[in-house]
């Protein structure tokens, strides 16, 4: 029977709750920006006002040029335009899709986004040639593997492409962005930087260099359903869409002002919003330490996954004896919101790629994501921690080898 106490929210990397200034703003924009924003008519300027006032939020947080903002559907949507602009046949102009045989190569790390690493296997489908970047089991890709796949991949073809998150979605591990950019830039390949989890929690100098760097409203308590991709000045994007010609002709579709509006609100609050991250760190320790406490109180002997420079408000565990999704399961029961790993691959049977790519499938399969946000207190961290050794003591781990 599902607990009745308040559930404690411990998964800010899955989503954020939206600020109330972002439905405020949304509120009012609902009354007052209705109409379609490609329209010239006053109505349509109104709602065209507040598309371009999140693009102008996005430029200043990003530091990127407004005129080279794309506002997309969210990460995914902006994830994959940076990863296929790069295989445009350069003959058929700046407006069209790659259809044909893809020319080039990409180099991709192993711990990528979904919406990274299945754009990077479509591509190669596509006769892209896809160099895989193993990560070290601390998490973190080392730029000596970086740069051995870049020469690997250019001994073969053209690198069109290097992206690598800047920090990790799963362990919170941040990437060697600047050490990538510097990389990709000697062999004249440009940088994508997933900076998702990033924006909003780490200063800029977490994407510096970057030449494309994609964004997700709902992660920095902003609404879902848009985000945007930012790109240096001369970068030719080429869409994955077809129809008007919206966003440019990069995302055609009927835009949502109701939606840039929460966007461009939460976009200026996440200007100052590292330092509340960075203030979270102490809180987020605490609980990492006691949740392995309470590990080993019942013979268990739980693990921390990530090692190095981590984001200050994430904390993966692996559970050995227990199946990461079953704690999950049992927790939900208890009221503590928590993940086994990105909420993209939810409801899939197989373990973390993630965790697998670091420290194998059965590490990947015990472990469970704790990610804290603004709002988190010491209270929900004690009563979260409480909860856990109840569901543990009642959950006995299976002996080791079964």
């Amino acid at each position: 029977m599902r607990s009745a106490a308040p559930v404690i929210y411990l998964d800010w990397n899955a989503t954020t709750p939206p600020h109330p200034e972002v439905l405020a703003a949304m509120q009012a924009a609902a009354e007052a920006a209705w109409a379609n924003p490609a329209s010239v008519h006053g109505p349509g300027r109104r709602a065209r006002a507040f598309i371009e006032q999140a693009r102008e939020a996005v430029a200043r947080l990003t530091g990127f040029d407004a005129r080279d903002v794309t506002l997309t559907s969210g990460g995914t949507e902006a994830n994959n335009l940076a990863l296929w602009h790069a295989f445009g046949d350069e003959a058929s102009g700046a407006g069209a899709p790659a259809w044909g045989r893809l020319q080039g190569a990409l180099v991709v790390s192993r711990i990528e986004h979904p919406s990274v690493a299945r754009a990077a296997e479509a591509l190669a489908g596509r006769g892209a040639e896809v160099a895989w970047v193993d990560p070290e089991p601390s998490g973190r890709v080392a730029p000596e593997a970086l740069a051995a796949a870049i020469d690997r991949a250019a001994a073969v073809a053209p690198v069109r492409l290097v992206s690598l998150q800047a920090v990790n979605h799963e362990t919170g591990v941040v990437q060697p962005v600047a050490q990538a950019a510097a990389l990709a830039h000697a062999r004249g390949a440009r940088l994508h930087v997933d900076a998702v989890q990033a924006v909003g929690r780490l200063p800029p100098e977490a994407w510096a260099g970057a030449d494309l760097v994609s964004v997700a409203a709902h992660k920095i308590r902003g609404p879902k359903g848009i985000g945007a991709l930012a790109a240096r000045p001369g970068i030719r994007l080429r869409p994955v869409l077809l129809g008007g010609a919206q966003e440019r002709g990069l995302r055609p579709g009927t835009q949502d002002p109701i939606a840039a509006a929460g966007f461009a609100v939460a976009a200026r609050r996440a200007l100052d919003a590292p330092a509340r991250y960075a203030a979270l760190a102490p809180l987020r320790d605490r609980l990492e330490a006691e949740l392995l406490d309470a590990g080993r109180a019942v013979g268990g002997a739980p693990v921390r996954n990530g090692e190095g420079a981590r984001a200050p408000h994430v904390a993966n565990l692996s559970w050995p004896g227990w199946r990461g999704d079953e704690l999950c399961a049992a927790l939900d029961l208890e009221g503590v919101a928590v993940s086994s790993g990105s909420a993209c691959s939810a409801g899939t049977a197989e373990p973390s790629p993630v965790l697998t790519a670091m420290l194998g499938p059965e590490r990947a399969a015990s472990a469970v994501r704790f990610s804290i946000g603004e709002e988190t207190t010491e209270a929900d961290v004690a009563e979260a921690v409480r909860r856990v050794a109840r569901v543990l003591s009642r959950l006995r781990p299976l002996p080791a080898g079964t």
